[in-house]
């Protein structure tokens, strides 16, 4: 049986805790010692074996365990016995089957097209309305609050042709930011550098440090404040030239919509983990291009399966114009739970144009690091 009618029978989940090598510093919470994912393997009646990664971080998106349980107990119910075809309907019934849980819903729908792209021998970006681009510029975020560790970090990625960073700011006092600014500026001239407060600033100092900071001529500056903040979001968009664009204010279409009604930003972190699907979050990138914003391929504490996913998610998306940030499997976890390495090469990142999604865990690394798991 080779067909995408199919029934799905396999259905299998674990949860992992993913050494990294160093720690990470954000304007609402720290990643150190590990970075915990949910994984899914589906499996079609014929022998043919999708997954999917869950990238979920407590503070931003929900929990690991939060997402494991929405695969397990409430996703896995409505997806046995369907139809691979059946993706458009599935997907439809878990959005509502349990309130957010975006990462997990992000997963079943990368495990669907790595599983249909199994069966058929297409890349997932083919079901995605195909590949636009072959290669996406890679930024890569500096956030530790060890700076000198930084600097090491910066010199390596510049050898390795990686010309865009952002840096994570709001996480210390402000003089730490400056002074960051200052020496990359001075130091690294040949880095695109771009601004994240990740909502790292209060209301009543918000104003003046954005505009501190804008004086360093980033690309853009993002999120300083809190996600429901929309009408302070607005004032600081409109007290500087420095692009402001917005992250954890735009989850998925929805709040893509109110954002641009409201004019908070110039453009927008897509994110799969955030959105709830690949295509939920190429409605999120083509709304943001319909109003003149722009919009860039943004990422959680991943591994490579959800790199993956959302690599074939950009290339299949032109309205996002910003690259990329899959930088942690290379330049964040102590390894990776692919079998093969994520390709980046001079500083982008490499469409795969095998079948499904391109990669697959090694199965080893998810016995090494799993902590739970469950079968069908």
């Amino acid at each position: 049986m080779s067909d995408l009618d199919q029934k799905i029978t396999g259905f299998d989940v674990w949860h992992l805790a993913v050494p990294v090598t160093s720690r990470r510093d954000h304007g609402i919470g720290t990643v150190e010692a590990t970075c915990e994912v949910i994984l899914l393997r589906l499996t079609a009646e014929g022998g043919a074996q999708g997954w999917g990664e869950a990238s979920p971080w407590v503070v931003f998106t929900g929990s690991p365990e939060a997402s494991f349980a929405a695969l397990d107990r409430y996703l896995r119910p409505l997806t046995l016995g369907r139809r691979v075809s059946d993706r458009a309907a599935i997907l439809s019934d878990a959005l509502y089957a349990v309130a957010h849980a975006s990462e997990a819903k992000a997963a079943l729908d990368a495990a669907l097209l790595d599983l249909m792209g199994q069966i058929t021998g297409q890349p997932a970006y083919g079901f995605l309305g195909g590949k636009y681009r072959d290669t996406i510029p890679l930024s890569v975020s500096i956030a530790n609050p060890d700076f000198d560790a930084d600097i090491r970090l910066l010199q390596r990625i510049r050898d390795d042709g990686v010309r865009i960073i952002k840096l994570k700011t709001g996480f210390r006092d402000h003089a730490f930011d400056i002074l960051r600014l200052e020496r990359i500026r001075a130091d690294f001239p040949e880095f695109s550098v771009r601004i994240d407060y990740n909502q790292g600033l209060s209301p009543d100092e918000a104003m003046t440090r954005v505009r501190d900071v804008a004086q360093f001529r980033p690309d853009f500056i993002e999120q300083p404040v809190r996600a429901h903040h929309y009408g302070l979001m607005r004032q600081l968009r409109e007290a500087t030239d420095v692009p402001l664009l917005a992250d954890e204010s735009v989850y998925g279409p929805e709040d893509m919509a109110r954002a641009a009604a409201e004019g908070i930003c110039d453009g927008v972190s897509v994110k799969i983990m955030k959105s709830g699907s690949l295509s939920r979050a190429q409605d999120v990138a083509n709304m943001a291009a319909a109003h003149g914003l722009t919009a860039y391929g943004g990422d959680m504490f991943e591994t490579g399966l959800a790199h993956l996913a959302g690599t074939h998610m950009i290339a299949a998306t032109p309205a996002i114009t910003l690259g990329c940030e899959f930088y942690q499997t290379t330049y964040f976890l102590a390894e990776d739970l692919l079998e093969t390495p994520f390709k980046v090469e001079n500083g982008h990142v490499v469409v795969p144009d095998t079948p499904g999604l391109g990669g697959r865990p090694d199965m080893d690394r998810i016995a090494k690091y799993s902590s739970i798991g469950r079968a069908a």
